[in-house]
């Protein structure tokens, strides 16, 4: 196996900009949140940290963990204690055959109810059980003040999160590529029931028509949350997620705080000096082989503030001939504040060609010789 070499460096950038774009942002929610989803920064709150209860936002934590079960094509068989809950439905009976795949799309485009409580059923055996695992889920992406109690987001007295809890979320779930596609779509043709019979699924999201790059997340709303979203947005490969809870102007509310933030957003280019980074090469007509960075690496930062970047060398302790220019070699990871925000691939500059030596009888003896007396020595080192 080869062996990768960890090189440690240590990388300052140090961005100093004139404030673009700085105004006051005003939006109707009880709650608010705006982030930068590579990093988490918090660029515009109001009330972040306030503890209120978030609706269907919920699903966005419920889809994740179905999705992390890796069986899209999973058919579940509806019981009828998963489609005993109130409320917004995908059109869930009992006796229906129903997909996994098919659940996430019920929860992100029709928000149904039924559809995550089929989820925790089949998951974890019941909805008690899943919230175990979605407060567990919750500790990890760093939500210390949420606390979820139902699949759904039906209320409940101790269910509840916070702005800047649910954007994390939001920017963790946004990772997730099939989460991506999903909560992206605009409406679906979908099979399932008993027998399946195909049926249109539709996003209630309407940012995804009134924003400019928005690409999701999800809605939600009850008589106690209030209206309740969660979005994200891509401009000039820089990626913001947005949080209102109890919000009454909740659309112009996202798209002010989304032109508010790509206004004091910019993006910069990560890179090391990889002038004395060599490879050695084992068989090859050279011995090392320099290193160079592969493609154009950006991080986004806010333009009126220093930020500080540290990186890390993963090289390779060697590589065989014949070796290629272009060749990956190893890669480099940025990080800020303990989480990596970036990576970057280690390529060759230089190819190598193999080295063939003619091999003689007295060095077929010699080879002979050689085995024999480390199988001995093995044999008696035992």
């Amino acid at each position: 196996m080869i062996k990768r070499v960890f090189i440690f460096a240590f990388l300052f950038l140090f961005l100093s900009f004139p404030v673009y774009g700085s105004y006051e942002v005003s939006v109707s929610a009880e709650g608010a949140a705006l982030i930068i989803a590579e990093s988490g920064e918090l660029i515009f709150g109001k009330n972040e940290n306030k503890q209120l209860s978030m609706a269907s936002t919920t699903k966005i934590m419920t889809s994740l963990l179905l999705l992390e079960q890796n069986t899209p094509d999973k058919e579940i068989i509806v019981s009828s204690a998963m489609v005993s809950v109130e409320g917004t439905s995908m059109g869930l009976l009992p006796g229906d055959k129903v997909t996994h795949e098919a659940l996430v799309y019920g929860m992100l485009l029709e928000s149904g109810n039924d559809a995550a409580n089929t989820a925790a059923y089949d998951v974890a055996g019941s909805p008690d059980k899943f919230a175990v695992l979605m407060n567990e889920k919750a500790k990890l992406i760093g939500m210390e003040n949420t606390n979820f109690v139902t699949p759904s987001g039906l209320d409940a007295a101790e269910h509840y999160s916070t702005a800047y809890d649910m954007a994390l979320l939001g920017a963790y779930a946004v990772e997730n590529p099939e989460f991506a596609k999903v909560c992206s779509t605009n409406s679906i043709s979908l099979e399932y029931g008993n027998p399946p019979y195909r049926r249109r699924l539709s996003n209630h999201n309407r940012l995804l028509t009134m924003c400019e790059g928005a690409f999701g997340i999800k809605t939600g709303f009850t008589k106690k949350s209030g209206r309740c979203l969660v979005s994200a947005s891509q401009r000039n490969g820089i990626t913001l997620i947005a949080v209102t809870l109890n919000a009454p102007d909740d659309w112009n509310d996202h798209i002010k705080m989304f032109d508010y933030g790509f206004s004091i957003v910019d993006k910069r280019e990560l890179k090391i000096d990889t002038s004395n980074l060599r490879v050695p090469v084992i068989g090859g007509d050279k011995t090392v082989l320099s290193v160079s960075l592969g493609e154009e690496c950006y991080y986004p930062v806010l333009k009126d503030k220093n930020a500080s970047v540290e990186s890390e060398i993963l090289l390779k302790s060697f590589i065989y001939a014949p070796a290629e220019i272009g060749e990956t070699v190893g890669e480099v990871r940025y990080y800020s504040q303990g989480k990596q925000i970036a990576s970057q691939a280690l390529i060759l500059n230089e190819s190598s060609e193999c080295i063939t030596k003619e091999i003689t009888k007295e060095t077929k003896k010699k080879s002979l010789f050689k085995r024999i007396v480390e199988f001995i020595k093995g044999i008696f080192d035992k």
